[in-house]
């Protein structure tokens, strides 16, 4: 009977092993080794039956023979051996099968994944216009513009005007909108000679937003008079003279109160734009046409084959930092002398560093690209999409936004825009962003400051946050009727 009990025992703490093998699997292959565990544990409650049974049937037999007794033992350590030897070929069975179907499994679902994304991908009706050839010949518009620029502007007591640089959605590579695009160029002001420039946060502004007057002020001049300079100082000449014999200054020109205007110096941008387009070559085979706004230059450009919207920004450069002061306005009804504080030059250059980083397969701005144009529509500004991108780029590898990610990266944008609604909290992602790229500059009180809440009237009108909420559902079915029928 101990032999018996022996076999019993071993074969109930072989068949036990079953179950913690399985835990450190993934769950389906989990539960298969349970359903083989349990039929293992019914052959085993069929065996203990019949060794049971053998024992009752030994017991009433005369055994009284010591070599039979010795036969019996030797034949119950056999079968104990051949239990063993048999368990042991199933494991062995077991884990080449669950390695074969594993394998077996997993390329057919590789397959699946890759076919359905495939589909997707091919279905959903991307902007056709090719981003890149637009920013190109942007690019070389401003170039020729940046040239007559200096000539024009060389003698003259108005804003130098500096290269311009690409900034916004289309020079980072996506676009929400296929029919209007804008190429947005953000061109860097410095002061002319005899002036200086000097920003003043504006204390009083919305809190959300920063705001800086740009004061200008006269500076001496009488050395470089006297070192010949055809220039007399603003400063320390008679009026009379000035008047007679120099151009005025800037602050007679384009300011209000000693504060550089962005509205005069929005219209002086027109005049030199207008003034200019005759002598570029691009005049020979296409048509200016300027647009109305009152805080920058926009104008169209068209032939019989292709059509671009631009507009042009000015701005000055905060502390030879990727921050400027522009004429881009915070809100509506900002005043002529309010600059606002922008970080898209800096946003350009972090979507430059990704591009830089990510494999050639990367589907990071199609997945921006995506979610910012099912957005349109909704409450939800472009911005906030691509400040939740931003936020997820900076976080997640850029080996993790290639092609077989697709999915998953569109399930984090989508969780993560509802997490912020829920929280009613999104920070800025480049004011006081800990994490921000460190090759990009930043002034210091942009760096260290606390970061905005995009979403704080959210937390302040419970009304806007529960439309928000409703808005965001209506959201989740455009979402999920793109994915499944690309539009």
């Amino acid at each position: 009977m101990d032999v018996i009990t022996f076999l019993y025992m071993l074969l109930q703490s072989l068949i036990q092993y079953l179950l913690p093998v399985g835990d450190v699997l993934d769950e389906e292959t989990h539960w298969r080794m349970e359903l083989r565990a349990k039929r293992l544990e019914r052959k085993r409650i069929r065996l203990e039956w019949e060794v049971e049974r053998l024992a009752l049937r030994q017991s009433g037999r005369a055994w009284g023979d010591g070599l039979w007794s010795a036969l019996q033992q030797w034949q119950a350590w056999a079968v104990a051996g051949l239990l063993v030897l048999l368990l042991g070929l199933y494991f062995f069975w077991s884990k080449r099968t669950n390695e074969t179907e594993n394998s077996s499994e997993g390329d057919e679902e590789d397959r699946t994944r890759d076919s359905d994304l495939r589909w997707i991908l091919e279905h959903i009706e991307w902007p056709v216009q090719d981003l890149q050839a637009g920013c190109e010949w942007t690019t070389g518009l401003m170039d020729n513009y940046t040239v007559y620029f200096g000539h024009v502007l060389s003698n003259s007591f108005y804003p130098v005007l500096q290269r311009a640089i690409g900034v916004g959605s289309a020079f980072e590579g996506w676009s929400p909108r296929e029919q209007d695009v804008v190429y947005r160029v953000l061109i860097p002001m410095t002061p002319p000679r005899g002036h200086s420039f000097h920003l003043e946060l504006d204390s009083a502004g919305q809190r959300h937003v920063r705001n800086f007057r740009v004061r200008v002020q006269l500076e001496c001049t009488c050395m470089r008079e006297q070192q010949g300079e055809n220039m007399l100082c603003f400063l320390h000449h008679p009026q009379e003279e000035l008047r007679s014999n120099q151009d005025p200054s800037l602050l007679d020109t384009l300011c209000t109160d000693s504060y550089l205007d962005v509205h005069k110096t929005a219209r002086w941008f027109y005049q030199l734009v207008r003034a200019i387009w005759p002598a570029l070559p691009q005049s020979h085979n296409w048509h200016l046409t300027l647009l109305p706004s009152t805080r920058s230059c926009q104008f169209k450009v068209t032939n019989v084959e292709a059509n671009f919207r631009i507009e042009m920004l000015f701005g000055v450069r905060r502390c030879d930092s990727d921050i400027f002061v522009s004429s881009q306005p915070g809100y509506a009804g900002t005043p002529s002398t309010l600059w606002t504080e922008t970080y898209d030059v800096a946003e350009m250059k972090f979507f430059e560093l990704i591009s830089r980083q990510a494999p050639p397969d990367s589907l990071h701005l199609r997945c921006l690209q995506l979610f910012t144009r099912l957005q349109l529509g909704f409450g939800f500004s472009t911005y906030v999409v691509k400040t939740i991108v931003m936020h997820l780029l900076n976080t997640i590898p850029v080996s993790q936004w290639r092609r077989w990610y697709f999915l998953q990266r569109l399930g984090d944008i989508n969780e993560n825009l509802h997490c912020c609604l829920e929280e009613k909290c999104l920070n800025h992602f480049v004011i006081g962003n800990k994490r921000f790229p460190q090759e990009i500059s930043l002034p210091l009180d942009v760096a260290s400051a606390e970061p905005p809440n995009l979403f704080h009237h959210l937390a302040q009108y419970p009304t806007a946050h529960s439309q928000a909420m409703s808005e965001y559902q209506d959201f989740q079915h455009r979402l999920t009727s793109v994915l499944l029928n690309g539009h």
